[in-house]
């Protein structure tokens, strides 16, 4: 008989997001922006049509404010963005289970973000400019996407391969430790990033305070909020947060 199941990753990345300790600084998405060079919005764009790999949501409940920070939350069950893809242009990495967007292959049909429940996904309908000068800050590990294809938050893949990199030149093999930029920058401390294969990590992530996003769309994310609030835990579950 025919094993026709998906080998699991040799690695699962995630994120645990702390919603009692986001303060909706924004750091997060200024540290994602700097590190992937995502550029300036352009002058002509609005909240949907600009370039934002990770975004801050603000939502009033029960009398407070609560921040939800929301990028690419990286699917790993029955990928909506990959199935509809007509290029290949989305992949998992078997490596790291990483919903990658491979933008060399993308057209810029847009059907993957049509397909994703968390509107995770931006287009690049301008050509990418800094302000003069700026060039010279770009990250050289990161290549800068054109006009017309649609790009996401991937953990800060340009890490990981340094990661890869070093432990290759130390002699290690197997998954390796780092940390995406938007926790390594937030001053709350909110973002916790991990292998969810690692059983003390994915303990934390399945603790009771912890949800998943749409969690009945069985898209399997990896991204994890956490909050002592039930309430908000019931509401975020099922609603759509744009």
């Amino acid at each position: 008989m025919i094993d026709t199941r998906k080998p699991a990753p040799a690695a699962r990345y995630g994120m645990i997001i702390d919603l009692d300790r986001c303060n909706g600084c924004g750091s997060c998405s200024v540290a994602c922006a700097v590190e992937n060079n995502v550029p300036p919005p352009h002058p002509k764009a609005t909240t949907r049509t600009g370039l934002n790999w990770l975004r801050v949501f603000r939502v009033e409940h029960e009398g407070r404010d609560a921040f939800i920070p929301i990028s690419c939350m990286q699917c790993g069950e029955e990928t909506p963005c990959q199935s509809v893809c007509p290029q290949n242009a989305v992949a998992i990495d078997p490596a790291t289970g990483i919903v990658g967007q491979i933008p060399e292959r993308c057209l810029g049909c847009r059907y993957c973000m049509a397909a994703c429940p968390y509107q995770a996904r931006a287009f690049n309908w301008w050509d990418p400019q800094w302000p003069a000068g700026f060039e010279l800050t770009l990250n050289p590990e990161v290549g800068v996407r054109q006009r017309g294809t649609v790009e996401k938050c991937n953990f800060c893949h340009g890490r990981w391969h340094a990661a890869r990199q070093q432990a290759a030149a130390n002699g290690e093999n197997g998954p390796v430790s780092y940390q995406p930029a938007c926790a390594e920058a937030c001053p709350a401390q909110a973002i916790a990033f991990g292998d969810l294969n690692q059983s003390e990590f994915a303990a934390k992530a399945a603790g009771h305070a912890c949800f998943r996003l749409l969690d009945s769309l069985r898209t399997g994310p990896k991204i994890v909020y956490k909050t002592s609030s039930a309430s908000l835990r019931n509401a975020l579950q099922e609603s759509r947060h744009a």
